[in-house]
């Protein structure tokens, strides 16, 4: 089944992602377990531009490339968990990037751009997918991925031994 437009609500019962964390405001299509398009509207408020001052030149308001990815990835997470959402970290399957591989930067994003997401998935086998896709401005491509992998795991699977950190810093 398509359904269409699916706003911050619905991502955030899907995804733990909250705050300056989330990277994805809105889902425009989906076809679960099949492919997903979402978008990211960059504002000029981000948090990634607070230290830049009066003098910042235009290109100093590209918006990071690891932003990009991320706000890719938390679109290919949706679509990997969209028929079994869990928002909550401390519970149930927790969505973990195991790896991500043929990435290709293009054109840059800027404040009053928005950017969409295309997901496909590639393969799910158990609880774990590879996805693939593409960013766009436009008609302007900004991200290539050709393939991400997410797996789902018990977050008592993860859980510390008695006596010891997650993790150390």
């Amino acid at each position: 089944m398509t359904r269409d437009e699916y706003g911050v609500g619905r991502i955030k019962n899907t995804i733990p992602h909250r705050g300056a964390l989330l990277l994805v405001d809105r889902v425009r299509r989906i076809v679960p377990g099949q492919s997903l398009t979402a978008v990211k509207a960059v504002s000029g408020n981000e948090p990634c531009y607070a230290s830049l001052g009066q003098d910042a030149a235009p290109a100093d308001y590209a918006y990071p490339t690891s932003l990009v990815v991320e706000s890719w990835a938390q679109s290919a997470v949706l679509l990997s968990v969209w028929e079994a959402p869990n928002p909550d970290v401390l519970a149930g399957k927790v969505e973990l990037a195991g790896s991500i591989n043929e990435v290709t930067f293009g054109a840059r994003a800027y404040p009053g751009d928005v950017l969409e997401h295309r997901v496909r998935m590639v393969k799910a086998v158990d609880e774990t997918a590879i996805l693939a896709g593409e960013t766009y401005v436009g008609s302007r491509e900004v991200l290539r991925i050709g393939a991400f992998v997410v797996a789902l795991r018990d977050v008592t699977e993860l859980a510390p031994a008695p006596g010891r950190a997650l993790l150390t810093v």
